[in-house]
């Protein structure tokens, strides 16, 4: 799919939207704190607490996680069921699939290019001697962030803000899907479907299909 422009453009979550997990817990059992840092990420998704700051405590957690455990989170992924039928809908439909994520590069590098999503963005986790030092390098990819890089993909392709989805499950969605011409919760947290254009409950990506233009 040309990068250069487009008839639409959908922008997912990542984690428990584009896949099933949520990779800072897989990245936390390598520490041996994933029990810890999953009620931490319920909490932030619910919108209970700032997620920036929310981010950086939970990836304190992560210090001392060898670099080479990134092989086998990555091996633990699990893909929402209909994604890459959706996708492929997607590029049918002339529209762009991207993906913008308070997750980590280190995952989304290989994962979203492997379900054919056109353009990602994501958080980079600091190494030092092989293994992460338990700090986030530059700023948080956040609402703010989310909601900033749907305008700036569909202004490079030059789709109007009417011509854009934003598929999430999170409280961090919430202004990504303000900012989408239509703002679709999935398999979302109570406060995100009450403040969604649509919901969609079955954790099926399917099911989005009938909403593309």
């Amino acid at each position: 799919m040309p990068h250069d422009s487009a008839a639409f453009l959908v922008v997912l979550d990542a984690d428990s939207t584009l896949i099933r997990n949520e990779v800072i817990e897989l990245l936390a059992d390598e520490a041996g704190r994933g029990a810890e840092v999953a009620a931490a990420t319920d909490a932030a998704m619910r919108g209970d607490v700032d997620f920036a700051t929310s981010l950086r405590q939970r990836v304190d957690a992560l210090a001392g996680v060898p670099v080479s455990a990134f092989d086998r989170v990555i091996a633990r992924i699990d893909p929402t069921p209909g994604v890459r039928e959706f996708i492929d809908e997607v590029h049918r439909r002339g529209g762009m699939a991207a993906v913008v994520s308070g997750g980590f590069h280190e995952i989304l590098d290989t994962v979203a290019p492997s379900l054919g999503v056109d353009r990602w963005r994501a958080n980079r986790l600091e190494q030092r001697d092989g293994a992460l030092t338990g700090r986030v390098l530059g700023d948080i990819v956040d609402a703010a962030a989310k909601a900033a890089s749907l305008r700036e993909w569909a202004g490079q392709a030059g789709i109007p803000p009417t011509s854009t989805i934003a598929i999430g499950d999170g409280a961090n969605d919430l202004e990504m899907m303000a900012a989408a011409g239509l703002g679709v919760a999935f398999n979302a947290k109570p406060a995100v479907r009450r403040r969604a254009d649509l919901v969609v409950g079955p954790v099926d990506l399917r099911d989005v299909i009938p909403l593309l233009p």
